[in-house]
């Protein structure tokens, strides 16, 4: 049944709301879910990844049936929108564990650098060290990283204080602490 009607589409949401229609989430799931599947194939790149955004898609199908309206829309048009909401959450949940994670390859560099010395040269050298290399950022960058990593400001404090938008601060933070990692990587010391 690769091909299910708009009306046969709305009869299956109102199974699944009303009775907890097993066989017509089947029916659903088996049409939609590799529709969701190359969708988050394409703008998630990895297929445990998309195959995760099907699942998700169709566990909300499944608990959020009864809030379909069929005098609002088709029934794929719903799903489609619960599908590419969920989409979105998955790649800015990675954007920001990718952000993350430049921050944190970091710091065992500068570990890996200070490990002959005491506790308190350690960190003295890396503040001091670490100041050194902040300062050849651009200027824009060079505020981002100081206030967010030395200050301990939140990413929406610096956004207000700047009066630009947050995506604008994690993207200098991002590019300042890919510049920090390489100027770390390529020095000597």
């Amino acid at each position: 049944m690769d091909d299910l009607s708009i009306e046969k589409q709305k009869e299956l949401l109102a199974n699944i709301a009303l009775h907890r229609d097993k066989s017509s989430f089947a029916v659903i799931f088996s049409h939609f879910s590799p529709k969701i599947r190359i969708y988050g194939l394409k703008y998630l790149k990895q297929e445990a990844v998309a195959m995760e955004l099907v699942q998700e898609t169709m566990m909300k199908v499944w608990r959020k049936a009864h809030m379909f309206d069929g005098s609002k829309g088709a029934a794929s048009t719903w799903i489609y929108t619960i599908m590419r909401n969920l989409c979105f959450d998955m790649l800015r949940k990675q954007q920001s564990s990718r952000e993350d994670n430049y921050s944190d390859d970091l710091w065992p560099i500068f570990e890996e650098r200070l490990a002959s010395h005491t506790d308190e040269q350690a960190n003295a050298t890396l503040s001091d060290e670490l100041l050194v290399y902040i300062e050849t950022l651009p200027d824009a960058q060079q505020v981002v990283v100081k206030e967010i990593y030395l200050n301990q400001r939140s990413h929406q404090d610096v956004a207000d204080q700047l009066g630009v938008p947050v995506g604008t601060i994690k993207s200098r933070l991002r590019l300042g602490l890919q510049k920090l990692r390489g100027q770390l990587e390529n020095s000597d010391d």
